[in-house]
């Protein structure tokens, strides 16, 4: 083992030379290194350094964002080796462990955050039962279950709707927050319902600045589920709608607002893009009295999500596409008035 190894930062696909510069002492130890000597070189003006505790980093000068990252994981399994020194989790870096919060989403590329070399913390999601202490540079955030890890670059990372949740959790800044929020859904990293269900069972929806963004990102992901619609109409051929329109019966009370109106096959098609924070069971009483209230008029009504239309367009678009050719079959509908929403 040399300790002339390469200064130069590599970028995130070059993982494997990054092992090679982070070292646990455990390690170091495997490779024919004595803890002693691992001192002796890590000494002031040597030419490694202790980067946390248990983790070397085996050149002089700072460390690269991808060393920071490595060693925070290595830090993070070491403290969790059991009498035969393995790592739980099996061989990954840091076994169960992942990264979030804002390091999660700067390795995402997310513009409104801040790049990781900025950082002055790495946030680490390990589960609840893991007895662990902040120290250097890494924070723990501990969760009951832990979501299935996405690797970037060999990294593990939590989802995107935590990897938000974990970072606002820690955020005063409003303008950062709803910065960060809106990039999630504007970017297609994931459904503003995804990420409003993850701050609510973090319990962040009572501060108002999270509010506020959360109002800003569902406005945000219902103008993009419309434009998905419009695209879906089009791109698959179906006859143009009348959009975004109010239904009323002649002279009576209003039947509700539906996102696309087929007027002569009587086919409604509206967007279910509500706040998860809202009571299930109450949206579900209302969207359903309104559903068969429509329905005993003979006007069918198709309900799609944003994600569908995200992942799956061509189906919604089969769907849209089979209750306007059955029209053909059904009575007559009740006539509406259709007015501008």
């Amino acid at each position: 083992m040399s300790h002339n190894t390469p200064l130069s930062p590599r970028p995130l696909h070059h993982l494997s030379d990054v092992q090679r510069r982070v070292l646990t002492t455990r390690q170091l130890r495997e490779h024919g290194v004595t803890a002693s000597v691992a001192a002796e070189r890590c000494r002031a003006g040597g030419p490694w350094q202790q980067l946390l505790p248990g983790v070397h980093l085996l050149h002089p000068g700072p460390a690269t964002s991808e060393e920071r990252l490595l060693a925070a994981l290595l830090y993070t399994a070491s403290r969790g080796q059991g009498a035969d020194g393995s790592a739980p989790g099996g061989g990954e870096p840091g076994g169960e462990a992942m990264i979030t919060g804002l390091a999660a989403l700067a390795l995402r590329h997310f513009s409104s955050a801040p790049p990781l070399a900025s950082l002055d913390h790495i946030d680490v999601l390990v589960p609840r039962t893991r007895r662990l202490r902040a120290t250097g540079f890494v924070r723990f955030v501990r969760a009951g279950t832990l979501p299935a890890p996405q690797y970037l670059a060999g990294v593990p990372t939590v989802p995107v709707a935590r990897a938000l949740a974990d970072a606002v959790a820690r955020l005063t800044d409003a303008v950062l927050v709803r910065r960060l929020l809106t990039e999630s859904v504007r970017h297609g990293h994931c459904e503003a319902a995804a990420v409003v269900a993850e701050l609510n069972s973090a319990r962040l929806l009572s501060r108002p600045h999270v509010v506020d963004a959360v109002d800003a990102l569902l406005a945000e992901g219902r103008a993009i589920a419309e434009g998905r619609l419009y695209d879906m109409v089009r791109g698959h051929h179906l006859p143009e709608p009348l959009w975004n329109v109010e239904l009323r019966l002649p002279g009576g009370p209003a039947l509700g607002g539906v996102d696309a109106y087929w007027r002569e096959q009587a086919v409604a098609v509206e967007i279910d893009a509500r706040a998860p924070r809202q009571d299930e069971e109450v949206w579900r009483g209302g969207f359903g009295r309104k559903r068969e209230h429509l329905e005993r008029l003979g006007i069918t009504v198709v309900r799609v999500t944003p994600k569908k239309l995200r992942e799956s367009p061509e189906e919604q678009a089969a769907v849209v596409r089979t209750a306007l050719i059955a029209a053909a079959d059904r009575e007559p509908a009740s006539y509406v008035v259709v007015l501008p929403r």
